[in-house]
């Protein structure tokens, strides 16, 4: 199995949470893990389990800048962060000028929709989305970070995925408890990557939360928790508000 890398609100919920179907993720490479170096079987769901409690804090103070520029190239590879993400997420990928920014290709398929969708660079049928919502982050520990574990989060593989635009939308910045991927053959993968996130940069859940990610990784019970991705502080060169 491999795993790659949002107004729909409370009433997705009422059929989101339940439903996954172990080893039937599709997509492409994304977040190392599932299936490619990733721990154990098992790991997911007791990872999700480990995951500390507590309420969610006010939103208050959030803005994109507190997580830097957007899709800094806090890995020093001379692209963006956007083009790293859309060249590991897209078959059939061209670039314009070089091979960094990448000017078409396609997602086979979206892993929210399941559908396939074609990506040309300036139009908005595929976004980069944040795994864990910027927003979410904010509201379970990121609120009290240093400029540099904010930036390294916003930018890091592990979080970041390619997925279709209108999909994501409806997303907006839930977590599991009020927005899941449509295609229910990947929330077991979905669901891990968010568990893997909020371990690795130490972010907080909610009861409601954690009770979404545990029933989700229950159908699955040997999901993998993906590993991987950029160190949890930016370089020093880069700055956020």
């Amino acid at each position: 199995m491999r795993l790659r890398g949002g107004a729909v609100t409370a009433a997705v919920v009422l059929f989101a949470v339940a439903g996954c179907t172990e080893g039937q993720t599709k997509g492409s490479s994304g977040p190392e893990g599932a299936g490619s170096g990733g721990a154990s079987g098992g790991e997911a769901l007791a990872a999700a389990k480990s995951l500390t409690v507590k309420g969610r804090a006010p939103k208050t103070g959030y803005s994109r800048d507190r997580f830097g520029t957007a899709w800094a190239d806090t890995d020093s590879n001379s692209c963006d962060t956007r083009d790293d993400i859309l060249k590991r997420d897209l078959r059939e990928v061209k670039f314009t000028d070089g091979d960094c920014k990448v000017s078409s290709g396609v997602l086979e398929p979206d892993p929210y929709s399941g559908k396939d969708v074609t990506y040309r660079r300036g139009r908005s049928q595929v976004d980069i989305d944040h795994i864990v919502a910027l927003s979410d982050a904010w509201q379970k520990g990121a609120k009290y970070w240093d400029a540099g574990k904010r930036i390294a989060l916003a930018n890091d593989p592990l979080n970041l995925l390619a997925v279709d635009a209108s999909t994501n939308r409806g997303k907006g910045d839930g977590d599991a408890a009020t927005w899941l991927p449509p295609d229910k053959s990947y929330r077991c993968a979905y669901v891990a990557a968010q568990v893997a996130v909020k371990k690795k940069y130490e972010l907080w859940v909610t009861a409601a939360e954690r009770s979404a990610m545990e029933k989700v990784l229950s159908a699955c019970p040997n999901e993998k928790l993906p590993t991987g991705g950029n160190p949890t502080k930016a370089p020093s060169r880069f700055h956020a508000k």
